[in-house]
């Protein structure tokens, strides 16, 4: 494997390493483009478009600051870790700001139940990590390869950076913290992922003895530096894999609850919009004409058919949302959105 040369070095310390002072070209090109990205991702999640989150993703300049932090790590160029680190967190926080703005603005009465957009990126699995360790191979690849370096529209497109963290400022609003929690992992995973690879793909491709060759600043690299991040990954790993089992239990569960809700709403002339399950929740969206069904009966058919310990959220298009613990025959009138 043929290594970078001392030009390659510059070039990619100079694409990836963004300047300290605010009204530097790399600086505010970062943050103007990092705020209109946040802006469409918010906008293409409230409004369910996949189209937009793609223009998102593209837009997004985060890729910049998190291949930085692997570079620097590799070059063990502490000033620059730690710049690219704050730029990583200061980016994320400000897109989630982003997002709440967003969130008080529309403030959807089902809080987002409904959203693709949204629902995609609340269940992080072992895949998603999976891709994001080849994506984030991909892009360290491009930049050491300038000949391939048109696939990088393509890595924007594959890893998902901002429109997470869209979806966690929407959902803060909506007072989902449990699934806000789950798209900042999925963010956190492909952070987490790209650092690691980035790493891996520039110590194997030379970038430290051409960037000494090159006079530049290249410091001690222990060991350590390296177990940490692979420690950073088993650790991301860990509630990826409880995702994985929780997701596979959920679609079961759901796949169990669709005929057993089917026959009664069919009993009373309605229509399943949706069934679903969250956690072991089991969420139904149903629509008709009054009278609405009486949701303790769809709890009781749950229980009878061995869906006893799952709780119901039986939200009735136009209407409102019945919350049916498990365990019990009583139901309760919630705001939607519950979770």
């Amino acid at each position: 494997m043929a290594g970078v040369d001392t030009t390659a070095a510059r070039r990619m310390t100079d694409a990836l390493f963004i300047e300290r002072a605010w009204r530097s070209r790399s600086s505010s090109r970062f943050w103007v483009l990092l705020v209109l990205a946040a802006v469409i991702a918010g906008a293409g999640v409230v409004g369910d478009s996949t189209a937009t989150v793609i223009g998102a993703m593209i837009v997004a300049p985060l890729m910049t600051p998190i291949l930085g932090s692997a570079l620097a790590l590799v070059l063990a160029d502490r000033e620059h870790l730690v710049r690219s680190a704050l730029l990583v967190l200061g980016g994320a926080m400000a897109v989630v700001a982003i997002g709440m703005l967003l969130g008080w603005v529309v403030s959807p009465p089902d809080a987002f139940a409904s959203n693709s957009q949204v629902s995609s990126r609340i269940s992080p699995r072992l895949i998603d990590l999976l891709a994001a360790l080849a994506t984030g191979t991909v892009g360290a690849f491009a930049l050491v390869r300038t000949d391939i370096s048109d696939t990088l529209p393509g890595v924007a497109i594959a890893i998902s950076l901002v429109p997470p963290l869209a979806v966690t400022g929407l959902l803060i609003t909506a007072h989902r913290y449990h699934d806000a929690g789950q798209s900042a992992l999925l963010f956190a995973t492909n952070v987490a992922a790209i650092v690691a690879t980035g790493t891996v793909v520039f110590l194997a491709y030379g970038v430290r003895a051409a960037a000494q060759e090159a006079g530049m600043t290249v410091g001690e690299l222990r060991g350590a530096t390296l177990g940490a991040v692979a420690v950073v990954v088993l650790l991301i790993a860990v509630p990826l894999t409880a995702g994985t089992v929780t997701v596979a239990r959920d679609r079961a569960l759901a796949a169990n609850a669709q005929p057993v809700a089917e026959r009664w709403a069919a009993e009373r002339s309605w229509q399943i919009a949706s069934v679903e399950a969250r956690n072991g929740i089991v969420v139904i969206g149903v629509l008709g004409l009054p009278p609405q069904p009486a949701p303790a009966a769809l709890r009781t058919a749950l229980d009878l058919n061995g869906m006893a310990d799952a709780d119901l959220e039986l939200h009735l298009v136009g209407g409102r949302t019945h919350w049916c613990p498990a365990d019990t025959a009583t139901c309760t009138t919630h705001e939607a959105g519950r979770g």
